[in-house]
């Protein structure tokens, strides 16, 4: 999903778990990218910097577990719209 789709109301966090994401894509990813993964199961959508807080991983670690994530299409990210100079990131439905 990209950054303009506008289907997706990520402010509000009405988001369901996706069903595609299947237990050996997960447990095939690196253990700060299932952290990260598990942060954004219980409070979505956040930012990097939110994610680092939640999970006490460095941002440097944090934006290598969402570059995993996103290439493994378990994550989608969108421009904040309180700072665009930061993403949100969710799992899709």
């Amino acid at each position: 999903m990209s950054a303009t789709d506008s289907d997706v109301d990520v402010e509000e966090g009405n988001h369901e778990r996706p069903s595609h994401a299947s237990h050996d894509s997960i447990s095939e990813l690196p253990p700060s990218a299932k952290l990260v993964y598990k942060v954004l199961e219980y409070e979505d959508p956040l930012t990097q910097e939110q994610i680092a807080a939640e999970s006490r991983l460095c941002s440097r670690t944090v934006r290598y577990a969402l570059d995993k994530l996103e290439g493994a299409e378990l994550v989608d990210s969108r421009v904040c719209l309180e700072d665009a100079r930061q993403s949100k990131y969710w799992i899709p439905e």
